[in-house]
C-alpha cells in the first residue's frame, strides 16, 4: 500500500491477466443468459440470436475506450474517474453516484438469483440466503482484491467449462436427431426489424459487466497489456457462448415455450442431457447458474466499492470512504456497499431495479466513448495512454451514438428513470459538491483550442499519475540509465558550453550520425523541466533518426545558471522565458542537467521515462547523492530505483565470491537481472557476455526487486 499526496493510500497491484479475464467474464454471466433469453425471444423470435451477436459487437467501442482511458488513468472506479476528468465534477457526480447505485442493485439481484438456485437443493428462504451471501462476499472483498480474484477465477473456470460442455452436447444432440431445423428459425423476424432493434437494447446489458474491471485498474499489473487483452478474450468467450447457446435454445425449445420460459437453459438441458443419469444434466446447469450469479455478485462488490473510494478522493463524498483498512482494501466502502445491497434485498424489488439500472449503464457507455474524444482533442500533454483505441474517432462516435440511441428503444419508463438519476445527482452536486471542488476537465483543453477558457488541473493530475506509475517494464528505465553518457564539468561554465558538449558527445558515441543535433539540443534547452525543489534541469526531445531512447547526464560541480522552466512538456507556464534560456539566463543554479532523447512516435514511452527521471531528481536524497558521487558508475546509480539495482564487489562474501575470474555469460544470475556496468579501478566498462570479472570489480546489477534481493542474499 503506497502513500500519495494528501495522505491518500493507493491500492496494491495484485491482479494479473487471468484475474482480469475472470472478472470480465464473470461479470457478464448471470441473468443475461440464465433468465433473459426467454424474455428476449418473446420480443424478437429466432432473431434473438442476431440480437445477442450484434450486442456483443456494439460493446467493442466501449471496451476499446475503457482500455485506452484505463491505461492513461489507472484509478479506482475507472468509469467515474474518466467521466469526471473529461467532463467535470457535475458529470462525474452523475456518473459516479449513478454507476455505484446501479452496480449495487445488479450485484444484489445476482445474489438473489444465486439464492433462488441454491434453494432448489437446500430448504432455506431466498432472502436470508442472499443476505448471508452478501456478507460472505463482502468479507472476502475486505480481505483483499487478490483473494477475491482467486475465487473469481475458480467460478469462471467452472462456469465456462459447463457452458462449453452444454454447447457441444447441444450441437451433437441437434445433429443426431436428423430433423430439419429450418422450421425452428422461420420466420426469423416474426416481429420485424423493430422487434430486433428493441431486443438488442434489452440484451446489450448482458455484456455490460465487461467494463466493470476498469474500477480495479489501479490494482492490475502490466496494465497496458493485461487490461485490453483480458477484456478482448472475455468478450470473445462470452459472445461465442451467448450466441451459440441462444441458437441451441431456439433449436431445442419450441418458440411458444421459449417465450414464456424464465429458466430456458435448464429447460434445454432436460432435452439435451437425456443420456445422463437422473437429473445430472439439469444439476450441471444449476451449478453453472450458481457460479454465474456468484461471480457477478462477487465482481460487483469488488468494483462497486471502488466508486465511493474514488469519489471521496475527489471530495464528492465524505473523505472517510478514502481510507484503506489493514488488508489494503477500502473497508468502509465495501461495508457500505454491502449494507445497501442487503437493504435492497430485504425491502425492494431488486430485479426491477437491476433492469432499470441497466438502462443507465447505456448512458455511461456513451459518455465513456465521448470521454476518449475529449481527452485526445483536449491535447493534454500528459495524456499518455499505453494502449490506444484503434479506428479513432469513428470507433468512439459509433459507440456513443449506438449506446445512447439504444436507450430510447427500451421505452419511456426507462428514459424517465435515467432522468430521475440525473436530477438526484444534480441536487447532490448543488448541495454538497459544488462548494468543495473546482471545475477541472479535459473539456476545457478543447475549449482552449477554440479560444475559450483553459484549466490545467487535469493536465497536472495526469502528470502526477505518470510520475506515480513511473516507467513500465517494457520501457527499460534502468537499462536506459545504465547506458547513459556522463559529462563532468568541474569548472565554472554556462549553458551554451554545456549544450555544445552534449551535442558533441552524442555525435561521437552514437552509431548513426544525428543531423542538426546542435540546434535540436538548443531548442530542447528552451523548454526544460525544472523539477520542484531539485538543483536539476531535465530536457527532452524527439528524433526520427534514433532507434532507442538515449540519456546524457551532465554534472556541473560549480553549477550552471538556467532560465525558468516548466513542469511538463507543452504546459502553458513557459511564457516567453524559453527564448533567452540558453543565453546567460538568470534563473536557478543547477548542478544536474539531464537530456532525454526518444525516437519519434514513442510518446507514451517518452513521457513515462521523463516522468521517472523527474521523480528521481525530486527525491530529497538526490542532491546529496549526486554531489557525493565519486565516479560515473556511482553517478548513474543515483538515478536507479533502490529496489531495482544492486552494487556488488566481485570476490566479496556471498554470491559475488563465486564470480571471480568468471565471464559474465557463465555467471548464474537470478531471474532476469542484468549487469549494466563494471567499474575496474578508474575505468567504467559497459559489459558484454565475454567480459571477464576480476576480484575487486564493482558491478551494478539491475532487475526485478525480488531478483535483486535474492542476489544480495536477502532472500
Amino acid at each position: 500500500m503506497a502513500e500519495v499526496e494528501g495522505g491518500s493510500a493507493r491500492l496494491e497491484k495484485k491482479l494479473g491477466l487471468l484475474d482480469v479475464y475472470a472478472i470480465c467474464t464473470g461479470a457478464m454471466f448471470a441473468s443475461g443468459f440464465f433468465l433473459l433469453p426467454g424474455i428476449a425471444a418473446a420480443n424478437a423470435g429466432p432473431a434473438v440470436i442476431l440480437a445477442y451477436l450484434v450486442s456483443s459487437l456494439l460493446m467493442v467501442p466501449a471496451m476499446y475506450s475503457i482500455a485506452e482511458l484505463s491505461s492513461a488513468m489507472p484509478r479506482a472506479a475507472g468509469t467515474y474517474f474518466f467521466i469526471h476528468r473529461s467532463m467535470g465534477p457535475l458529470a462525474g457526480t452523475v456518473g459516479g453516484l449513478g454507476a455505484w447505485l446501479v452496480l449495487v442493485a445488479k450485484s444484489a439481484f445476482a445474489l438473489v438469483g444465486m439464492g433462488a438456485y441454491l434453494a432448489l437443493f437446500f430448504d432455506v428462504p431466498v432472502q436470508p440466503l442472499a443476505v448471508a451471501l452478501t456478507v460472505a462476499f463482502g468479507l472476502l472483498n475486505v480481505f483483499g482484491a487478490k483473494e477475491t480474484a482467486k475465487l473469481q477465477v475458480w467460478l469462471v473456470v467452472t462456469l465456462v467449462s459447463i457452458m462449453i460442455f452444454f454447447i457441444v452436447a447441444g450441437v451433437i444432440d441437434i445433429l443426431g436427431t436428423g430433423e430439419d431445423l429450418a422450421g425452428d428459425f422461420v420466420p426469423f423476424f416474426p416481429f420485424g426489424v423493430e422487434g430486433l432493434v428493441s431486443t438488442i437494447g434489452l440484451v446489450f446489458i448482458s455484456y455490460a459487466g465487461l467494463t466493470k474491471v476498469s474500477s480495479a485498474a489501479e490494482e492490475i499489473r502490466d496494465l497496458d497489456r493485461n487490461l485490453p487483452l483480458g477484456m478482448i478474450l472475455a468478450l470473445l468467450t462470452v459472445g461465442v457462448i451467448y450466441t451459440a447457446g441462444v441458437a441451441i435454445l431456439v433449436a431445442v425449445i419450441p418458440s411458444g415455450e421459449l417465450a414464456q420460459d424464465l429458466t430456458p437453459v435448464a429447460s434445454a438441458a432436460e432435452r439435451i442431457f437425456t443420456w445422463l443419469p437422473g437429473g445430472l444434466g439439469v444439476g450441471l446447469i444449476v451449478v453453472a447458474a450458481v457460479a454465474a450469479f456468484a461471480s457477478t455478485g462477487n465482481a460487483g462488490i469488488l468494483t462497486a466499492s471502488r466508486y465511493p473510494l474514488a469519489m471521496a478522493r475527489d471530495r464528492l463524498l465524505w473523505s472517510g470512504f478514502d481510507r484503506l483498512g489493514r488488508f489494503g482494501t477500502p473497508t468502509l466502502a465495501v461495508t457500505v456497499t454491502c449494507g445497501l445491497m442487503i437493504a435492497l434485498i430485504l425491502f425492494l424489488d431488486v430485479e426491477r431495479l437491476a433492469s432499470l439500472g441497466s438502462a443507465f449503464l447505456l448512458l455511461l457507455f456513451g459518455l465513456i466513448n465521448i470521454s476518449v474524444i475529449l481527452m485526445r482533442e483536449g491535447r493534454l500533454s500528459s495524456y499518455a495512454p499505453g494502449y490506444r483505441s484503434p479506428w479513432y474517432p469513428w470507433m468512439q462516435i459509433v459507440g456513443a451514438v449506438s449506446t445512447i440511441g439504444l436507450i430510447f428503444t427500451l421505452g419511456t419508463f426507462y428514459v424517465v428513470f435515467i432522468l430521475a438519476i440525473i436530477v438526484l445527482s444534480y441536487i447532490w452536486y448543488r448541495l454538497y459538491v459544488r462548494t468543495r471542488v473546482s471545475n477541472r476537465a479535459a473539456l476545457y483543453g478543447l475549449l482552449a483550442r477554440l479560444g475559450e477558457q483553459h484549466d490545467e488541473g487535469v493536465d497536472a493530475e495526469l502528470w502526477g499519475i505518470l510520475q506515480e506509475r513511473g516507467a513500465e517494464e517494457e520501457d527499460s528505465f534502468d537499462e536506459l540509465v545504465a547506458r547513459a553518457r556522463v559529462i563532468e564539468i568541474p569548472d565554472k561554465s554556462d549553458l551554451d558550453e554545456v549544450l555544445t558538449r552534449v551535442a558533441g558527445s552524442l555525435r561521437a558515441q552514437l552509431e548513426r550520425p544525428l543531423e542538426d543535433i546542435d540546434e535540436a539540443i538548443r531548442v530542447a534547452a528552451a523548454r526544460g523541466v525544472i523539477p520542484d525543489g531539485a538543483p536539476a534541469a531535465v530536457y527532452d526531445l524527439f528524433r526520427d533518426d534514433l532507434e532507442r531512447p538515449e540519456v546524457v547526464l551532465v554534472r556541473a560541480r560549480r553549477g550552471v545558471r538556467v532560465g525558468g522552466g516548466r513542469r511538463f512538456p507543452g504546459s502553458a507556464d513557459n511564457g516567453d522565458e524559453g527564448d533567452n534560456q540558453h543565453h546567460g539566463g538568470s534563473g536557478p543554479l543547477v548542478h544536474a542537467l539531464i537530456f532525454l532523447l526518444s525516437p519519434e512516435g514513442r510518446l507514451t514511452q517518452h513521457l513515462r521515462l521523463l516522468a521517472q527521471l523527474v521523480t528521481m531528481v525530486e527525491d530529497e536524497e538526490f542532491p546529496r547523492l549526486w554531489r557525493q558521487a565519486h565516479d560515473d558508475q556511482t553517478l548513474l546509480e543515483t538515478l536507479l530505483r533502490n529496489e531495482r539495482f544492486a552494487s556488488l564487489v566481485v570476490g566479496s562474501k556471498g554470491p559475488p565470491e563465486h564470480m571471480v575470474n568468471q565471464r559474465l555469460r557463465d555467471v548464474d544470475f537470478p531471474g532476469n537481472t542484468l549487469v549494466a556496468l563494471v567499474r575496474r579501478g578508474d575505468q567504467t566498462i559497459v559489459p558484454s557476455g565475454e567480459t571477464l570479472l576480476r576480484a575487486g570489480d564493482r558491478i551494478t546489477v539491475i532487475g526485478a526487486p525480488e531478483d535483486v534481493a535474492k542476489l544480495q542474499g536477502r532472500r
